[in-house]
Formats: structure tokens, sequence, C-alpha cells
């Protein structure tokens, strides 16, 4: 049975982030994130849980980056990260998670460190 979709609200800008997204938490599946993926659906989301920094190796297309901690603040973010990134991140101390998204949301939904998110279903502990 697959998860439930995982929504994702910025609550500071009302706006709504991904309706689709989808929880990656085993080690495989945070290492492979979303390599070999040609398009991104509007609405999607990658959560890469736990994690704190990410790169862009092997992608096929940029894409839009929050790092997010752990009272579900956006720390920091990269809009439209290119392909073949080394590495992209806050200290370790301070991301909890990271959301990978197309390349436009955070332009289009004005997304900015110090934003509130909400998750629904929220993340495990």
């Amino acid at each position: 049975m697959a998860a439930a979709a995982i929504q994702i609200v910025n609550q500071t800008r009302g706006a709504v982030l991904a309706d689709r997204g989808e929880l990656a938490r085993s080690f495989v599946a945070r290492g492979r994130g979303l390599m070999g993926r040609a398009a991104l659906p509007h609405g999607y989301a990658l959560i890469i849980y736990p994690e704190w920094s990410i790169h862009t190796f092997f992608m096929r297309l940029a894409i839009d980056v929050l790092f997010v901690d752990r009272a579900d603040r956006v720390v920091g973010l990269r809009e439209a990260m290119p392909p073949g990134r080394p590495f992209a991140g806050v200290a370790p101390w301070r991301g909890r998670y990271v959301i990978e998204m197309p390349a436009g949301v955070i332009a289009a939904t004005g997304t900015a460190p110090g934003d509130q998110l909400v998750l629904s279903p929220p993340l495990p502990q």
C-alpha cells in the first residue's frame, strides 16, 4: 500500500507548496532522490527526511529546494538549482529535512527564510 500524499502549506504566505508530497526516509530513497526524472508534475514535492544537504548530480532538471528546521521553518533555500551541482545545504544542527520541488514554486509562492510550513500529515518524529 502506498503512503498517503503529504500536503505542504506555507502558513506564513497562505500558499500551498505541494499537494502530492512524497516522503523519502530510507537510506536508498534519500540517496536516489529525484535522480533520473525528466520532469516533475505541478503540485509534487519530495521530502528527504532526515537531511540537511543535497546535491544535483545525475539529475536532469532544475529544482527549487527548501531546507527546513525542527520547528518546520524555512532556514535556507535554493531557487532553480541546476543539475550537476555538488552541494547545497545548511549547517547540520539547523536543518531537519529538505523539500525538493519543481523550479518556480519558490518564486510563485513568495517563500522566504523564516516562513512557517505545515505538513499534513506531519512528519514522524
